[in-house]
C-alpha cells in the first residue's frame, strides 16, 4: 500500500443557502486517502458524511452549495495533483467515471429503470472508453462475472426491477469499475441488504480492492461493517470530524465522547418475559399463500410462485417474534396474511376465532387489534396530512363515537409513548428526522391500542442510536400494553435485542424456530448458521454462490 496520498481534503466548508439563510453542513474537515487504503466516514444521518463525499466530485448543487477548502487527487492521470475545487468542468468530467468513481446507496433510484443492464453499463464504456459493439459485450460480461451475477449473459437484457436487490448493487459497483478507478466512493451500498448478501457485498469489495489496488472512501452508520472493511475510520458529528485513526485502536479505544456513545449505541437490553398461561393472539396452521404464474395468450396457470408454503407460528400476549431470512424468503407476506391484508389458504385464528375468509365488513371491527408498521415511515406516511391526522386515523374510521377533543388527548398520549412532544402533532412528516417519523409510524399503530402488531423492518434505514431508541421504545410499549408483536427483520442484533423467540424463513418455509437464546448460541440447520454468522462474524468471509445463504 502507497503512503502518498491519493486523495487529499483539507480544511474543507460546505453551506447550503436557501431562503436567504445559510447552513454550513461540512466544517472544516481534514483527511486523506493512500492507494488500496479504504477509510470509513461514519456518523449519524445528518453529520455531512454523504456531503462531504459529494463534494469531492463537485455532485453538489451549484446554485445552493458553496465549497470552500482544497480537494486534491494525484491520480495516473494527474501525477502532479489536480486541484478538485477550482477545477474546470472539463476536468473534472476527465475524473469522474474514470480516476473517481461511486455507488450509491439505494441501487433502484440509481439505475435508470428504462434501460437494460448492458445499455446501461455500455453508455459508460461508450462515453469514456469509445467500446462499443461487441467488444463492449464481452466487457460487460466480464466485469458482471467479476462482480459475482451469475449467467451473466442471461442477465444483459434485464431490466433493474427484474434483478434482486444484492444483485443490483453488483451492477452498480460493475459500472462504477468499468473504467478501473483509482478510488471508489461507496456511500452506504449495504444498508437496505439482508446481512448475508451485505456479507457478500462487502467480500466483493475487499477482492475488488485486492486484486486491483484500489482504494476507497466507504461511508456507513453501521460500525459493525467498518470493523470488516476499513484500514482506518474518520468519526463524523455535526459537519466536523471529530476523531480518527486505525480501526483497532479507536474501537477498541475511543476517545472522544461521540465516538464511545456510538459504539455503546447498539441495541441491547433482553427481551420481556413471557407466561407460558397468557392467551396466544394469533396463530395459524399450515398457512400457504401462493402466486399464479400466467403466460400465454389464453393467460393459463402454468405454475405457482410459494411465497409462504405450509408455515405454523404462534404468538402469545406480550410476546416478541422475531422472523428472519433473506429478501424473498416471505417474511413479509407471511406478515400481511397472518392480517389478512392479502389472501391465504389455512386458517388464521386472532383470540381462537378464525378470521380467515371474512368478508371486509366483518374484518373491519377486528382491525383495531391488528395493526402493521412498515419498513419505510417517509413513504408510509402522506405527506398531505398533519401528524395529529395521521395518528388519528384509525380512530376517525375504527372509533367514530369520538369527538375531536376526545380524538386529540389519544393521540397526545400515543405521541408521549412513542417519546415525542405533542406540541408538534400538527407539524407534518417532512419536518421531522428518519427516527422521528419512524416514532409517528409506530404512534398511530398503537393509538388504537391493538392486542398484535407486525413491525416490518422498522429499524433498517434508522442510525445504530436510534435503532437503538426504537427498539428501547418498543419494549416499553410492549410492557405497558401487553402486545403481541411479530418482528421483521435482517438485522439479528436488533431480533436478539427484542424477541424472546426466532423463526427462520427460507423459500417460504419455517426452516427452524425456537427459544431465541437456544438458537442464537447453537442454530440448528446450516442455513440458519451461515445466516447468523454473516450478522455476527467479524471477518469478511465470501461466501459462495452456489451455498444455501448465496
Amino acid at each position: 500500500m502507497s503512503t502518498a496520498p491519493l486523495l487529499s481534503v483539507e480544511h474543507l466548508h460546505v453551506t447550503f443557502r436557501q431562503g436567504g439563510q445559510e447552513t454550513q453542513a461540512v466544517r472544516d474537515v481534514s483527511f486523506a486517502i493512500a492507494a488500496g487504503e479504504t477509510l470509513a466516514l461514519v456518523g449519524e444521518s445528518g453529520s455531512g458524511k454523504s456531503v462531504t463525499a459529494l463534494s469531492v466530485l463537485r455532485l453538489l448543487d451549484q446554485g445552493s452549495a458553496r465549497i470552500t477548502g482544497a480537494i486534491r487527487f494525484t491520480g495516473r492521470a494527474h501525477p502532479e495533483g489536480q486541484d478538485l475545487v477550482g477545477g474546470s468542468d472539463e476536468v473534472l468530467r476527465s475524473v469522474r467515471g474514470n480516476d473517481i468513481t461511486m455507488v450509491f446507496q439505494e441501487p433502484m433510484t440509481s439505475l435508470n429503470p428504462l434501460h437494460s443492464i448492458e445499455r446501461q453499463i455500455g453508455e459508460i464504456l461508450k462515453i469514456h472508453k469509445g467500446i462499443e459493439g461487441e467488444a463492449a459485450r464481452q466487457t460487460i460480461i466480464t466485469l458482471l462475472e467479476e462482480v459475482g451475477i451469475v449467467d451473466p449473459q442471461s442477465r444483459l437484457d434485464a431490466f433493474p426491477h427484474q434483478l434482486s436487490g444484492g444483485q443490483r448493487q453488483r451492477v452498480m459497483i460493475a459500472m462504477a469499475l468499468a473504467n478501473e478507478p483509482q478510488l471508489l466512493i461507496a456511500d452506504e451500498p449495504t444498508t437496505a441488504l439482508d446481512v448475508t448478501v451485505q456479507a457478500q457485498i462487502l467480500a466483493l469489495l475487499k477482492d475488488i480492492q485486492t486484486k486491483r489496488g484500489m482504494a476507497m472512501l466507504f461511508i456507513t452508520h453501521d460500525l459493525g461493517i467498518v470493523r470488516k472493511i476499513a484500514d482506518r475510520v474518520a468519526v463524523m458529528q455535526a459537519g466536523q470530524i471529530v476523531e480518527t485513526g486505525p480501526v483497532g485502536p479507536l474501537f477498541d479505544h475511543p476517545q472522544h465522547p461521540y465516538t464511545q456513545r456510538l459504539l455503546a449505541a447498539e441495541p441491547g437490553g433482553a427481551p420481556l418475559p413471557v407466561s407460558d398461561e397468557a392467551p396466544v393472539v394469533i396463530e395459524t396452521q399450515d398457512l400457504k399463500v401462493w402466486f399464479e404464474i400466467k403466460k400465454g395468450l389464453l393467460r393459463r396457470v402454468v405454475g405457482h410462485i410459494k411465497a409462504v408454503d405450509g408455515v405454523s407460528v404462534s404468538i402469545r400476549e406480550g410476546e416478541t417474534l422475531g422472523l428472519v431470512g433473506e429478501s424473498g424468503s416471505g417474511k413479509s407476506t407471511l406478515g400481511l396474511a397472518l392480517l389478512q391484508l392479502i389472501k391465504s389458504e389455512g386458517p388464521v385464528l386472532y383470540l381462537g376465532q378464525r378470521i380467515d375468509g371474512l368478508d371486509a365488513g366483518l374484518m373491519r371491527p377486528m382491525r383495531k387489534n391488528l395493526q402493521v408498521v412498515f419498513q419505510d415511515p417517509y413513504g408510509s406516511l402522506s405527506p398531505r396530512l398533519s401528524v395529529a391526522d395521521i395518528v388519528a386515523e384509525g380512530l376517525t374510521v375504527l372509533e367514530r363515537k369520538l369527538d375531536i377533543l376526545q380524538t386529540r388527548e389519544i393521540v397526545a398520549q400515543a405521541l408521549i409513548d412513542v417519546g415525542l412532544d405533542p406540541m408538534g402533532m400538527d407539524r407534518y412528516p417532512h419536518e421531522f428526522s428518519g427516527g422521528q417519523r419512524q416514532r409517528i409510524a409506530i404512534a398511530r399503530a398503537i393509538a388504537l391500542q391493538p392486542r398484535f402488531v407486525v413491525l416490518d423492518e422498522p429499524t433498517s434505514a434508522l442510525d445504530m442510536s436510534v435503532q437503538a431508541q426504537i427498539v428501547g421504545l418498543l419494549r416499553d410499549i410492549q410492557a405497558k400494553h401487553r402486545m403481541a408483536f411479530l418482528f421483521i427483520s435482517h438485522d439479528l442484533k436488533v431480533v436478539r435485542a427484542l424477541a424472546s423467540r426466532i423463526a427462520v424463513m427460507r423459500q417460504g418455509k419455517v426452516v427452524e424456530e425456537g427459544l431465541a437464546s437456544r438458537m442464537l448460541a447453537a442454530p440448528q440447520t446450516a442455513y440458519t448458521r451461515a445466516l447468523f454468522a454473516a450478522a455476527f462474524e467479524h471477518d469478511v468471509r465470501p461466501i459462495d454462490q452456489d451455498s444455501p445463504v448465496a
